[in-house]
């Protein structure tokens, strides 16, 4: 068996992504990293997004470090939650400078299944990650159902 776990193949791909980046950073110097593609478009930044469940919401985290609350919006718009904003660079960063970081306007949109209440969407940014809670309506939440043993039977005597 090629991969064991999920977390191999991750490690794989990571390594892969990695050995690639230093292949464009060899061939064509430091440019690639300081946003800018080949052509001269501008990389953008694409914040990580991962989601759990629990009887009462759906949690999502999005990662954006170095982003405040000011750079970014979250709305609601029909079934999608759309993260939107900007990852800015450091104020000392110029022409000389060089990183492995990317930067510039990010937009993330996530759809949302029926029977979540996008009326009560609550966001809390710290620590560079934004949590998003969005409560599941009452009519969706798990209820348990009781059951019956059926027709009560009585023993015959022998």
């Amino acid at each position: 068996m090629l991969f064991n776990t999920l977390a191999d193949v991750r490690s794989t791909l990571d390594h892969f992504r990695r050995s690639f980046d230093q292949m464009f950073e060899s061939f064509f110097g430091s440019t690639a990293y300081r946003g800018l593609g080949t052509d001269g478009t501008e990389w953008s930044f694409t914040p990580a997004v991962e989601t759990g469940w629990t009887d009462e919401a759906l949690n999502l985290r999005v990662i954006l470090p170095g982003v405040t609350e000011k750079d970014v919006n979250v709305s609601v718009q029909g079934n999608q939650l759309i993260i939107e904003g900007e990852r800015k660079a450091p104020e000392n960063f110029g022409e000389t400078s060089w990183t492995q970081l990317t930067y510039g306007k990010f937009r993330r949109t996530v759809d949302l299944p029926n029977g979540l209440d996008l009326e009560k969407v609550n966001c809390r940014l710290h620590d560079g990650v934004l949590d998003i809670q969005i409560p599941v309506t009452a009519a969706m939440k798990p209820r348990r159902i009781p059951i019956s043993s059926g027709v009560e039977r009585k023993a015959l005597a022998a």
